[in-house]
């Protein structure tokens, strides 16, 4: 990998090949962490992640040559009180990565570490892609709505665990080998633990509820966001529930849809429901 060594991400590159990483390409690069595809000597590639953005990354700069930076990308820099906070985030982040090891359709956690300035953790490298891809590059129907019902079955499976995602979208679902899994639990909590802002908004793909509790956010959280999901998928839109667009959502799952985008979430029906009517409608389509 060739990385102008004022790239903001060089830096993280640095570290880990410092710790005997061999890096193949940089992923992603956002204001709170770095994706890079690598792999140790002999051992075949996968995702690392490392809880170090570009609002980290002043503080790891020459003060000389920080001007020089800011050609690459804007970002703030955190103090130190912010950083550890961050990194706290980042390491809770892990350890529900990896209490959700092993579950059905939700990427696994295979090994974390630690660098001086930032903690890492890595994961398959999923060679499908993400679903905003997939659903920019031409429609399968019946393969996209299987993809959905892999993710609603992940889903399923951490609340299980006690553990609310709170972040459902296209890029947090990745296809491997064909089958669809939830990853990223940047933004999720444990049910038994009140964790976040209480108010967070809005998004498209966010429920009401986030507006006052999001904090407090329940298991109906995520079957809002994955309705969302899914009727951008079949309806090209935002969830307008025109009857134009609703017609586009085959029985019985226009219906599980239309019940998952209501706003209160006592009412939304469960995962399961939705899972199941995204199997089903999957099935009437030819693959």
């Amino acid at each position: 990998m060739n990385l102008h060594p004022m790239h903001p991400a060089a830096w993280v590159a640095d570290q880990l090949a410092a710790d005997g990483w061999h890096i193949r390409e940089l992923l992603a690069f956002t204001r709170a962490s770095t994706l890079i595809q690598a792999h140790r000597p002999g051992q075949n590639d996968i995702v690392l992640k490392a809880g170090f953005g570009s609002n980290h990354v002043l503080a790891e700069i020459d003060p000389t040559a920080r001007p020089a930076a800011y050609g690459f990308y804007w970002y703030a820099q955190m103090n130190e009180t912010e950083r550890a906070l961050t990194r706290a985030d980042f390491r809770h982040e892990a350890e529900l990565t990896s209490a959700a090891t092993g579950a059905e359709h939700v990427v696994p956690l295979l090994e974390q570490g630690s660098c001086e300035r930032f903690d890492w953790y890595t994961m398959p490298h999923c060679n499908g892609g993400n679903f905003r891809a997939f659903m920019d590059t031409g429609k399968d129907t019946g393969h996209g709505l299987s993809i959905l019902a892999d993710v609603a079955d992940g889903l399923s499976h951490l609340h299980q665990r006690g553990i609310i995602h709170r972040d459902v979208y296209q890029e947090n679902i990745l296809i491997n080998q064909g089958r669809g899994l939830i990853t990223d639990l940047g933004a999720a909590r444990r049910t038994s633990t009140p964790r976040g802002p209480e108010h967070r908004g809005p998004e498209v793909h966010w429920p009401p509820e986030y507006l006052t509790a999001f904090h407090e956010a329940t298991p109906a959280a995520d079957v809002f966001s994955l309705a969302v999901l899914t009727y951008r998928y079949l309806c090209g839109d935002i969830p307008r529930l025109t009857t134009a667009e609703r017609a586009l959502i085959t029985e019985p799952l226009g219906s599980a849809v239309t019940a998952a985008l209501t706003g209160e979430p006592t009412s939304r029906p469960g995962m399961d429901v939705l899972r199941t009517a995204l199997r089903t409608a999957a099935d009437t389509y030819p693959h």
